[in-house]
């Protein structure tokens, strides 16, 4: 009975200090925007290093995962041989292959040396994309604006840049029929 009356004479909720700071005493709660918070909590993730990630490359518990899924050191080893068996035929696999691509071209261009030696040498010959023709010096002094980007920026051999990405459907202004494509003499 004793104890009961000592439970009824405490209070029911301790005092203790308070943990707010007196500067933001006056200040009022302003509600939070939910679906700025979800913005601000997908652009900025707390950078938490010791929580687990599904999608992440860090895993806390990575270590005991392994010794539950591989419990012996043996099959470990034998997997990793395993992997790095077919990692070995897969390389050997690209190389073969590549080998074989590499002996079809070689073939090619013997080929084109016996039917035509001014094309083949003129598919052999070494270009220094630095050098410009006469031709050319003189077509870009006439070019302005983007032709004259377009013609300094251009690597012969390579695709020309500007041509347009392919789409399903025509532009807008139509088909430009005065363009030509600058021909590189040399």
């Amino acid at each position: 009975m004793a104890s009961s009356r000592l439970a009824l004479s405490r209070p029911k909720f301790p005092l203790h200090i308070s943990r707010v700071s007196v500067r933001h005493a006056g200040r009022r709660e302003t509600t939070v925007d939910p679906v700025k918070e979800t913005m601000h909590k997908a652009l900025y993730p707390p950078n938490v290093a010791n929580k687990p990630s599904p999608t992440g490359t860090w895993r806390l518990d990575v270590a005991r995962a392994i010794q539950i899924a591989i419990p012996s050191t043996q099959a470990h080893e034998t997997i990793e041989r395993a992997w790095l068996l077919y990692q070995r035929h897969k390389r050997l696999r690209r190389e073969g292959e590549l080998d074989r691509k590499y002996q079809c071209m070689k073939k090619a261009m013997g080929e084109l040396e016996k039917i035509d030696p001014h094309l083949f040498k003129e598919a052999n010959r070494p270009e220094d994309p630095r050098q410009r023709g006469m031709a050319e010096i003189e077509l870009a002094k006439t070019l302005r604006g983007v032709e004259k980007k377009a013609l300094e920026s251009r690597l012969p051999g390579l695709f020309p840049r500007e041509l347009r990405v392919p789409t399903d459907t025509p532009a807008r202004d139509g088909w430009n029929y005065e363009w030509m494509p600058v021909v590189r003499n040399t």
